[in-house]
Parts: structure tokens; sequence; C-alpha cells
């Protein structure tokens, strides 16, 4: 069996990572494409095609040969460009040759037994499997129809009204069948060929479309605050680690790792899940659970809690700062420091401001 991860250049949450593919966005101090490499390694698999816009090299240059993950690496460029995630699948046809398959998409996560999952997909004589979660908002996404017996009969991308309670979450399996459904589909709505109608034409031309359901799926949905639910959930299984200087006066409870050549002193409290990255300094500071900080950042007389903090930013400031994203080379200071007094911002497009 082979697998393809999706990783084309989609638009990454503003002003985060605002130039690269949204795939490199940083979870636990890991990006999402790292996220997705290591779950499709330990299902098994070793052959795997990165889906990647053509004429961009921002993935190639982050995985490279997958040689870290212990994986082959192929990379497939989407010509035409972002046309959606059926045609991506069509572009990697050649290959899959004939090959039973995986596809993962790169900007999401999974805290689930893949390999689990493909034992079932290939004992279960399906064409095609899905991997359905039950979820408040199911609209959003891909939603199934069922026959009165539980079986489905077809997939609905974003509807009005939803037919059932689940949502189609990012991977799936699939035979070679599916490659004779894509030259049948037309663009969607939104000018692009949706994975959802390849379902849908299966299911309605004799093909076995089976699902199984899970509970531990995070999607980014395009809000800068979907993150922190992401970042929470890779927390979520952080082991302790310590490679930096930790003074004697500063208080650790829970599971913190800290990188190599970070220093932390004066009275600062950290409180787990915390990771901190490398050649970090932090004084004097509170950091509360839930909180990613990235490489070279400086924090002084600090308060943070279910933040992600991204490299080279500084904090100098006693304000409390929660539930935030600071993006990448961020300076941010005591207002009353600052003459004349007011708020000075320098603010990217689509930004979200609480003053």
């Amino acid at each position: 069996m082979k697998a393809i991860i999706t990783a084309g250049k989609s638009s990454p949450p503003k002003p985060i990572n605002y130039i690269q593919n949204k795939h490199l966005i940083e979870l636990g101090n890991t990006p999402l494409i790292f996220h997705a490499l290591e779950q499709v390694a330990k299902s098994g698999i070793k052959d795997v095609g990165i889906i990647v816009e053509d004429g961009t090299q921002y993935i190639e240059k982050a995985v490279k040969n997958g040689g870290n993950f212990g994986l082959n690496i192929t990379y497939i460029h989407q010509k035409g460009g972002p046309l959606g995630l059926a045609h991506a699948v069509y572009c990697a046809r050649e290959f899959l040759g004939e090959e039973k398959f995986m596809v993962y998409l790169g900007d999401n996560i999974f805290d689930e037994d893949i390999l689990a999952m493909r034992i079932n997909f290939e004992n279960s004589g399906a064409n095609c499997l899905l991997a359905l979660a039950k979820i408040p908002k199911p609209e959003r996404f891909g939603v199934p129809e069922f026959d009165r017996q539980g079986k489905i009969i077809g997939i609905q991308e974003r509807p009005i009204k939803p037919k059932s309670p689940y949502a189609v979450s990012g991977i799936y399996f699939y035979d070679k069948n599916v490659h004779k459904a894509f030259p049948h589909i037309k663009p969607s709505f939104r000018g692009i060929y949706e994975i959802s109608d390849l379902h849908t034409w299966l299911a309605k031309n004799g093909y076995s479309v089976q699902y199984l359901e899970i509970k531990n799926w995070w999607k980014d949905r395009g809000h800068p605050l979907d993150l922190l639910e992401g970042n929470a959930m890779v927390l979520n299984k952080l082991k302790a680690n310590n490679l930096g200087n930790v003074e004697p006066s500063v208080s650790i409870r829970g599971a913190v790792n800290i990188g190599k050549n970070t220093k932390i002193g004066g009275r600062t409290v950290i409180r787990g899940p915390v990771i901190i990255g490398e050649h970090c300094l932090i004084k004097n500071s509170y950091i509360g659970p839930y909180t990613s900080i990235g490489n070279k950042v400086e924090i002084h007389n600090g308060h943070i809690d279910h933040s992600i903090i991204y490299s080279g930013t500084s904090i100098n400031t006693s304000k409390k700062i929660v539930d935030s994203l600071i993006g990448e080379n961020t300076t941010i200071s005591e207002a009353e420091h600052d003459t004349p007094a007011g708020n000075r911002l320098v603010v990217s497009e689509n930004s979200i401001i609480a003053l």
C-alpha cells in the first residue's frame, strides 16, 4: 500500500506564516506536515507521495527525501494549480499505479490508530473507506448521507442542511477503482473538484463505500484561533524533557519540554503541558498550560496562557496574554513606557485584536 499527503499551498491563517505554505505552520513547535508524516510512518506505509503546488519548493526544502521519518518521498506537482482534492488524487495516479492507497490531508491532525484503520480497510473488501467524526457543525465539511440500512449513498460538500451529524475527516482509503470516478465529476460552485464527488460517484455506481467512526481529529478551517485547539491536541501527548538551563528558583509542574541552550530563571512558574524551543530566555514570568514557545524567544515579566508564541518574539510586559497567536519576530512591550501614550499597533490584514 502507498500513501499520498496533500500539501498544496492553501491560504494560511494570516498574519501567521503569511508567505509560506500553511502546512509548515507549527503546532507544538512541529510543522503540520511533520505530524502527518509521523502518522503515515506509524501505519507501516513506506512509499509516500506528497502533492505540492507546481512551481513551489517550500515543502521539499522542509521534508527532503523523508529519510528522517523512515519514508521514501516522491513529490507530485499538481499541474494547473489548486483545483481540489479530487484533482490532487488524479494527479497522483501514475505514482499510485494499481495499488491500494491512503490519502492523508496534510493540515489535519489525528490521534487515532492509523495502522488499525489500514488493516480494517485491507480486510474489508471495500473500494473506499472513510473516517467519520460526529461533530457539532458538520456542515463545514463533507457530510455523508445514509440509507435506512446505514449504508453511505452519497456525500454532500458543505450542505446548508446536513443529512447526518457526521463529517468526513481528512483520511481516506481507496483501491484503484477511485481513478474511474474523476472523468465523471465536474467542478463545484467553488470552482474545484471536490473529494466528496468522488465518494458519491463510487457509492452511486455500485462500489463499496464503507466507514468507521473516529473521535480525535483536528482540522484547520482557516481561522487563526483554530490553531490553539490543534496546539492543545498536540501538547496533550507531550513528554517532559529538559535540555536547557533552569535555575533552582524556577517552579515547573506537569509535562514541560525545554530545548537546548534555553535559560529560565528568576521567579518563573511553568505549568505544563508547555513546550519551549531552543536559545530562549525567560525570567520572572508565568507560562501556563497549552502554550508553545518557539526558538530564540525572550520573555521578561510575562504572563502567558494557552497561546502560541512563534520564533524570534520578544515580550516584556506584565499584561496577561491568553488565547493568543504571536507571529514570528514580534515585539510586545508595556504601553506606558512609550511616548506618546496610547495603543501603538502594526497589524497585518485579516488580524483579530482585542484592546
